[in-house]
């Protein structure tokens, strides 16, 4: 089993202030560790093994050789879809020896926004759940069969990066209290976010067709998608299970990440 000690920088318990999980970055606004929530069976995710983030192709030089000397990440899961990729590209990262995984929850002709419906932002992330369900299936499976530190990533790091570490998180036993306060610390630095994306022309048109609450990351949201997951697949990790994430690797995501409290 893999030494717990917290990397240089992480809070050591979970009484460090919520802004200390974000690893302060040139060209991200959203890098955050997982590490250090309780789950409902006493042991705790471990601290620098997995980080969720925004736009990663943003990383400067220098940030690239902080997540690879410092964090020793060696896995990038990148959410966004292949029109994203081709248009904005991979930066920086696309140089370095990463295994990179390009595992989009959907793949349109046309650009897709992190949140694209005409409902409350809630239900389009249950949507989001239910269409792209191999997919995520995918990408747990992915995180579960690497030893080494992993991000995965969207352009905004909180509708697309929101599902997977809602799913994750509850998978691996992590209460909701735990799970909505992660998905509203995007709220912090949201305002850079969308005016990164504003300036950007091929987001303004989604962007402006994003229903109100797309722009927030409110408790209520993540609440209620995970009441929806529940009420639909039991758990979180009955749907897990039913996206294709095998028992084998169920148990290889926990004895990774979680460690005795």
């Amino acid at each position: 089993m893999k030494d717990t000690k917290p990397i240089t920088g992480a809070p050591a318990d979970m009484s460090a202030p919520k802004a200390s999980r974000f690893i302060d970055l040139e060209g991200c606004f959203n890098f955050r560790d997982l590490g250090g929530y309780a789950t409902t069976d006493g042991r705790s995710v471990r601290w620098g093994q997995l980080y969720r983030s925004d736009a990663l192709h943003h990383l400067t030089r220098h940030d690239v050789a902080r997540l690879r000397e410092q964090l020793g990440i060696r896995d990038v899961v990148d959410l966004r879809s292949t029109i994203e990729v081709r248009s904005e590209g991979r930066g920086a990262l696309a140089h370095e020896t990463v295994r990179y995984h390009h595992l989009p929850l959907f793949d349109a002709e046309t650009r897709a926004s992190d949140a694209v419906a005409s409902t409350s932002l809630a239900d389009s992330y249950f949507l989001l759940a239910q269409f792209a369900m191999q997919p995520i299936g995918r990408v747990i499976n992915t995180l579960a069969e690497t030893d080494d530190p992993a991000v995965f990533h969207c352009a905004a790091g909180k509708d697309r990066t929101g599902v997977i570490a809602a799913i994750v998180l509850g998978t691996l036993g992590v209460g909701d209290d735990d799970i909505v306060s992660d998905y509203v610390l995007t709220q912090e630095n949201l305002e850079d976010i969308v005016h990164r994306l504003s300036s950007n022309a091929a987001y303004q048109a989604t962007l402006s067709a994003l229903p109100p609450d797309a722009l927030h990351a409110e408790p209520q949201t993540m609440a209620a998608f995970l009441q929806q997951l529940r009420t639909k697949f039991g758990s979180l990790v009955g749907y897990a299970r039913t996206a294709g994430v095998s028992e084998a690797n169920l148990q290889s995501l926990q004895a990774r990440l979680l460690v005795a409290a």
